[in-house]
């Protein structure tokens, strides 16, 4: 297809930071329901923890199958904003609404109150696809040049790292201090509520005048876009590596407040872990851009994989340390986690541009729809195998709000739920990262 030239140029520092953030929608709608809706629903709604799995899954699967649609649909779009910027504004302000409406709890605590987060959750899900997909597509249309979008990228994760910071750590406490169960839950809900609809004007005001190419052509149907996607192997096994990863950390991220309680021992440290997991990516992507600069990205991924995996592992021994230990771990996961984010992020508009160089055709909206829809699977797959592992070992659901004293046998349920399953899942990248071949000089002889 026919596409207007962007020039491979520095961007704008205002570009850059205005783009990245709108992570306060991707950074919070991922953390807060991955963090709080399987202890809600078991610990406030009472429902079993493995029906809470299928709740949790079930709207996420149906996202796996939108994306790619919705991709298409943003593609396809032409308005006086752009062919992305319109789903930023109105997707972005419905995730808003819709978001408070997943902890409103209108049928209090009856048999409904699983259906109706459920429901919620699926159109939700939906509103934040639509946000999602062109928000993502965005990179690859803005700039053509190779180190650029890894400029870009460090800018987007540190704003995502803070977004996740502030939501993942201002949620639960929020929550305790309003009191916890319904009314805590909906005070959290707006909260995080505020934070999204800030994030979703300021990122459709602040590109009005980003350089975003126009999409003029594209394959006659979405089966044909998706075989050119899946034609693309950079992008095939750079899809299958995220996967695995969302996966491992999205079942990490479930199991937080879990571990807070029955490792820890503390619930209230459920903040003080996420700001050490966290808090890496903020501090520590400037040094992951500098090593992927010297070694490449390729190269630098594969390094924050193995640091990601193997501390991940190392953490299955955290009831045999002292605190401060497991604190100290739980920052090196998360400088791992750092730098997977930044390169996995920073190759996929590689990707993308070297599909526009082999077919001379910009389908951005539809990669970015696959690429959205597998880690939605991963972060779907999380806490849905965290939920299996605690069903497993017989974890006790309660509606009372709280965290019931459980047997031994589930405690160990949710130390291995949260290091040893997540380490195996994550470690799977490492293989997958073997057949990811894209380089600079590829790319710009393709």
């Amino acid at each position: 297809m026919a596409v207007s030239a962007v020039q491979a140029e520095a961007l704008p520092t205002r570009v850059r930071v205005g783009y990245s953030l709108g992570s306060l929608v991707t950074g919070s709608f991922g953390t807060v329901p991955g963090l709080l809706l399987l202890p809600y629903l078991t610990n406030t709604m009472g429902v079993a923890a493995g029906a809470a799995a299928l709740l949790v899954l079930l709207p996420k699967a149906w996202d796996v199958a939108l994306n790619p649609l919705v991709g298409r649909i943003s593609d396809r779009t032409q308005t006086r904003w752009g062919a992305r910027r319109p789903y930023l504004l109105f997707a972005g302000m419905g995730v808003t609404l819709l978001f408070i409406g997943i902890f409103a709890a209108p049928f209090g605590t009856t048999d409904w109150a699983g259906m109706y987060v459920a429901a919620m959750f699926l159109l939700t899900a939906t509103a934040f696809a639509f946000f999602q997909v062109p928000y993502v597509a965005m990179p690859a249309e803005m700039t053509d040049s190779y180190s650029e979008r890894t400029r870009m990228m460090t800018w987007r994760v540190a704003m995502l790292a803070t977004a996740i910071l502030v939501a993942g750590a201002g949620a639960p406490y929020i929550l305790d201090a309003a009191g916890g169960g319904i009314p805590g839950h909906r005070w959290m809900a707006l909260f995080i509520g505020a934070i999204m609809l800030a994030g979703t004007l300021i990122v459709f005001y602040s590109t009005a005048k980003a350089p975003i190419g126009q999409i003029h052509e594209s394959e006659p149907s979405l089966r044909a876009q998706l075989k050119v996607a899946a034609a693309n192997r950079p992008f095939r096994v750079l899809v299958a590596c995220f996967v695995a990863q969302a996966t491992g950390v999205a079942c990490m991220l479930a199991g937080v407040r879990y571990f807070a309680v029955y490792v820890m021992d503390d619930l209230g440290s459920t903040g003080l872990l996420f700001l050490f997991v966290v808090a890496p990516a903020i501090l520590t992507t400037p040094i992951w851009r500098r090593l992927g600069e010297r070694m490449g990205k390729l190269r630098g991924y594969v390094v924050a994989s193995i640091t990601l995996t193997v501390f991940t592992f190392v953490l299955t021994a955290a009831p045999f340390l002292p605190p401060f230990v497991v604190y100290l771990i739980i920052f090196v996961i998360g400088f791992g986690y750092a730098g997977q984010q930044l390169f996995g992020l920073a190759m996929l508009p590689d990707c993308i541009a070297y599909d526009t160089k082999r077919t001379g055709k910009r389908q951005a909206g539809v990669f970015t729809g696959v690429w959205t829809a597998g880690e939605t699977l991963g972060l779907a797959l999380g806490p849905g195998i965290y939920a299996f592992v605690l069903e497993l070992f017989e974890y006790v659901s309660t509606n009372t709000g709280e965290f019931l004293p459980q047997a031994n046998l589930a405690e160990t349920g949710v130390l291995l739920g949260f290091t040893l399953v997540p380490a195996v899942i994550v470690g799977i990248a490492l293989v997958l990262l073997r057949g990811y071949d894209l380089d600079e000089d590829q790319l710009a002889h393709a």
